[in-house]
């Protein structure tokens, strides 16, 4: 063997040594991340009762403590829906990234979300009392169905505007989901001042963002789809690696590029739409974390779609955990806490752009 291939062989070795030291590193963060965001609030939890109650759940011991109650009827949905929703829009917003080949889409920037909370909202200012009359095993998917619809209808519209007979126009695709989410902001304001009280409130949170409204039925019903999305959206990495080097050449790899297409933008706004339906609009989350994971591990779809939505539940979870924790014992939307952060990000971003440093 050359000396060259020796070096290449050593050189591959290190990085996916590195590769499994960082998934690793990211399983061990969302393990943490779960146990404080279970144990922590206005009712603090040791590590070692989470744990114990944890582990009797399951054989149906109940202990009775408050504690107990607690930490399965409250926090615990909460934090499954944090991981789900975490994951799904940091997975959703990798993938958007790479079927674009533009680095600054994701579920907020092109529509989907607002998209997404303005069916939402209308279902719940319109379709209040419909929903009332259905079967509870039902009524708990209108919600998600109804914003997984929203999205898929705005996520084809900016897509069929973009498209020109060379291929997507970049610019075109983020100025159309500029415009989408102009009006969509304006049709979740005329619905704010269409709804009675219970529902402005709803609406209220919808447009900041929250992981409070969590019961165990509507949790539920998003656990398998957003298990579906995500999992389906991380089976295609291939097919997205083959089409950063351009669609012709994706499709002279042997891959279908305008069914893989279509399946990742169904995907992505499965995902979004599911997330959106119960915690509202979360934005950055979609946008930061494939950028922070390609900043470790490069643009390969195969770890950045997997290790996005390890961190993408991780950082969701802190999140939620600094908005239960800041201004006890009311909180703060988590859409805030991630805006706070995930704003400097993307004017980083943007500034290195204009520096010449490229956006990665």
């Amino acid at each position: 063997m050359s000396e060259s291939a020796v070096e290449r062989a050593a050189v591959g070795r290190r990085f996916a040594g590195r590769e499994v030291g960082v998934m690793l590193a990211l399983g061990l963060l969302l393990l943490v991340s779960v146990v404080l965001s279970l144990g922590l609030g206005a009712v603090d939890i040791p590590p070692g009762s989470v744990l114990h109650i944890l582990a009797a759940a399951p054989f149906g011991a109940e202990s009775g403590e408050a504690n107990e109650a607690v930490l399965l009827g409250i926090r615990l949905p909460r934090v499954l829906l944090g991981i789900a929703t975490g994951a799904g829009l940091a997975v959703a917003g990798a993938c958007l990234q790479g079927l674009f080949r533009n680095p600054l889409a994701d579920p907020q920037l092109i529509g989907i979300s607002g998209g997404a909370a303005l069916a939402s909202a209308s279902t719940i200012v319109f379709g209040g009392s419909l929903i009332a009359l259905l079967p509870t095993a039902l009524a708990a998917w209108v919600l998600p169905g109804m914003a997984f619809l929203g999205a898929l209808l705005v996520t084809s519209l900016v897509y069929a505007i973009a498209w020109r007979r060379d291929g997507l126009d970049i610019a075109t695709l983020l100025l159309a989901g500029v415009a989408i989410n102009a009006l969509t902001m304006a049709g979740l304001g005329l619905l704010s001042f269409l709804g009675d009280d219970q529902q402005l409130r709803q609406l209220s949170l919808w447009l900041l963002g929250s992981l409070a409204a969590a019961p165990w039925r509507q949790v539920l019903p998003l656990l398998p789809i957003m298990l579906l999305a995500v999992l389906a959206m991380i089976a295609s990495a291939r097919a997205l690696n083959a089409m950063l080097l351009g669609e012709s050449e994706a499709f002279h790899l042997g891959f279908a590029v305008e069914t893989v297409k279509r399946r990742l933008v169904v995907l992505c706004a499965l995902a979004a739409g599911s997330a959106v339906a119960l915690t509202g609009m979360i934005a950055f989350v979609g946008l930061v974390v494939p950028h922070l994971i390609r900043l470790v591990l490069g643009p390969d779809h195969r770890t950045l779609l997997p290790a996005s939505a390890l961190l993408g539940a991780s950082l969701l979870l802190l999140a939620d955990l600094v908005a239960r924790l800041t201004v006890l014992p009311a909180e703060l939307p988590v859409g805030v806490v991630t805006a706070f952060g995930g704003a400097p990000f993307f004017l980083w971003l943007l500034l290195r752009r204009r520096s010449g440093g490229g956006i990665l």
